[in-house]
């Protein structure tokens, strides 16, 4: 049997597809602007490239780039998308 294995989005590998699990946000508006992001439970979400001083990730979502702060990504959990 498979184990599902649950990462913080910020530790995804650059062009490995993800989907959303869930989000650990407690922040009534940064959960807000996550959710008006397209991010979602079920989401497919791929990493693109990281800044060169590391602290930000673009992210392919739902047929739009984003760019995360690595302290925003850490509270979204995300496992391979087969």
């Amino acid at each position: 049997m498979l184990k599902t294995v649950f990462i913080p989005l910020s530790e995804t590998k650059i062009n490995g597809p993800y989907k959303i699990f869930r989000m650990k946000i407690d922040d009534d508006m940064t959960l807000r602007r996550m959710l008006d992001l397209g991010i979602v439970r079920g989401a497919k979400i791929k990493a693109l490239h990281k800044s060169p001083m590391g602290n930000l990730t673009a992210y392919f979502i739902k047929g739009a780039v984003i760019a995360l702060r690595d302290s925003d990504a850490k509270n979204i959990l995300v496992y391979r998308a087969t």
